[in-house]
């Protein structure tokens, strides 16, 4: 199935060749959840600090329960700090 990763600020280091303005199209296998996702691309999950699916709020903690679906998005933001 295809589902979009993207990756902002420090994580878009951890996408495949081939992205394109901090995203890119994926076949995964059914059944594959975010935390799957982010680990066949090395991305550390303590880097990960806002997870989004199709826009909704899906804890960092969950990310090995959260199982994706055909078309979904997944975006994911390190922690920011700023003054």
């Amino acid at each position: 199935m295809k589902v979009k990763l993207k990756l902002y600020a420090t994580l878009g280091k951890y996408l495949p060749a081939g992205a394109h303005r901090n995203e890119i199209m994926l076949d995964v296998a059914d059944q594959t959840s975010v935390g799957d996702l982010l680990g066949a691309h090395n991305v550390p999950m303590a880097s990960c600090h806002l997870i989004l699916i199709n826009g909704v709020y899906s804890a960092p903690a969950n990310a090995s329960a959260a199982t994706l679906a055909e078309g979904d998005t997944v975006a994911v933001w390190p922690p920011v700090a700023g003054g």
